[in-house]
Order: structure tokens, then sequence, then C-alpha cells
């Protein structure tokens, strides 16, 4: 639990050149979740919802004050809230109806977020998102069921945003 407690993680750098843009979480960070939802709608609807920063907050009313300079590409840097947390991120991966995966830093705490779509055989998107999030004293404030339940939120309006 100490260990956990204490956990720092690799820096940044560290997490947004060799986890991040190499498809991998921090798997020791002491939060992880993953999920995973089918959304019956093409890719590219899903994609379009997905790489347009600007519009997260009608997805998800949390989501606000977001800051992106220019366009949506590797390491590109942008600001966000969701809640009271202000984070600064940075695209790691982006592959156009495949995969976008950022890093970000807010209050002390390092995160890598990442999201992959598959198409199915029959048109539909499965969309998988998993996060990891380490810094010292996280787990006082904040739990692996917290990450998991706001995962769950934010892909079921991915959901509805895209099959309406």
């Amino acid at each position: 639990m100490f260990d956990r407690l204490l956990y720092r993680g690799p820096s940044i750098e560290v997490l947004h050149e060799e986890y991040a843009k190499k498809g991998r979480l921090d798997e020791r960070a002491p939060l992880t979740a993953a999920y995973e939802i089918r959304i019956e709608a093409p890719i590219r609807q899903v994609w379009k919802l997905l790489s347009d920063p600007p519009g997260w907050g009608t997805l998800d009313p949390d989501i606000h004050a977001i800051e992106l300079g220019s366009a949506v590409a590797v390491d590109t840097p942008f600001t966000w809230k969701n809640g009271m947390a202000r984070i600064k991120s940075r695209f790691a991966v982006v592959q156009p109806e495949r995969e976008i995966t950022w890093t970000g830093v807010s209050a002390g705490a390092y995160a890598v977020h990442r999201h992959v779509l598959e198409e199915t055989a029959d048109g539909a998107t499965l969309v998988r998102t998993e996060e990891s999030m380490g810094g010292p004293f996280l787990i006082l404030f904040f739990s692996n069921a917290k990450l998991q339940a706001t995962l769950e939120k934010w892909l079921t309006a991915l959901k509805r945003a895209a099959e309406a």
C-alpha cells in the first residue's frame, strides 16, 4: 500500500515517448482501468468525435475550457478541464480511424489515455479505451473504481453522440 501511495512512476516525457507512443500504459501505476463498447455507427463518425477536442464538452458537460492551438497531430499540446481538474495534455498517437492517445498532467498526476478503434464486419465500431494514472498520494483522492466509472461514462457518451 505504501509503495502505491508514494508511486511517482516515469516522468511525463518518458510516459509520452516510451509508453504512449509505443501503445503502452504504465502497468505499475496505482490506477488503471479499461473499457470497451460497441457503437452502431461507422468508424469515420466515431473518429470525427474523438479527434475534435473542442467538441468533447458536447459529449460530457464535465469537460470544458478546451484549448487546442493547432490541428490534432502527434506532439500537439492541448489543455482542458475535467470537472475542476485542469489537465495539460499532448497527443502521442494520432492514426485516423485507428487510434488516438494522449498523455496528461494534472496536480502532479501523470496519465496515459488510449483509444483504439476497430471496424466490425457489419460496419459498427468497437472502441477500447484504457488509462493509467500515477503520482504521489493520488490514491488518497482517486480510485480504480472512479477511473473505471469515468471511462464508462465517456464511452457511453461517445456512443450516444455517434449513434444520434
